[in-house]
């Protein structure tokens, strides 16, 4: 897995602290070795953030309504953004340029891409280990698709994928 150019994860059912926490360390330490990584994660709107509806749905409108609309700070609406942005949030992006090279390397998507569907995998790709972060559902969680609906967006742009 290790020697992959690119790790493949698929976001669905997964806990979206755990898997960016798991996606940035990854992305740190490929950084820190010098080795050329790349990873992609798809279905990001089946992510799940845990804890009740309501509180979830009030804390993501909070953040996004924290911002200006010119002057920011700039909260995004869309699921695989918000995703993106969670990594961002568990890299030192802001302290040194290792951070943003290896967010440069995420890729995060809406839906499953015609190329990654089924078992094979494209040359120079492998599946990504998420036992680490394997939990049942928790009793009370939000998937980000629904999120992301809260905030406003026209969720017809990832149902029915």
């Amino acid at each position: 897995m290790a020697e992959a150019g690119t790790i493949v994860y698929d976001a669905r059912d997964k806990i979206l602290g755990r898997l960016a926490s798991l996606v940035a360390k990854q992305l740190m330490a490929a950084r820190k070795s010098g080795r050329e990584q790349r990873v992609i994660i798809y279905n990001a709107e089946h992510a799940v953030v845990s804890g009740p509806k309501t509180k979830v749905l009030s804390d993501y409108d909070f953040k996004y309504k924290l911002n200006h609309p010119r002057k920011g700070p700039f909260y995004p609406r869309m699921p695989d953004q918000i995703l993106k942005r969670t990594v961002r949030g568990m890299l030192p992006y802001q302290k040194n340029s290792s951070g943003r090279g290896a967010l440069r390397d995420l890729r995060v998507m809406i839906g499953q891409p015609t190329n990654l569907s089924g078992d094979d995998l494209p040359e120079g790709h492998a599946w990504g280990d998420t036992s680490g972060i394997e939990r049942p559902l928790p009793l009370k969680f939000v998937r980000l698709g629904e999120i992301s609906s809260s905030l406003g967006v026209d969720a017809t742009r990832w149902e029915g994928e």
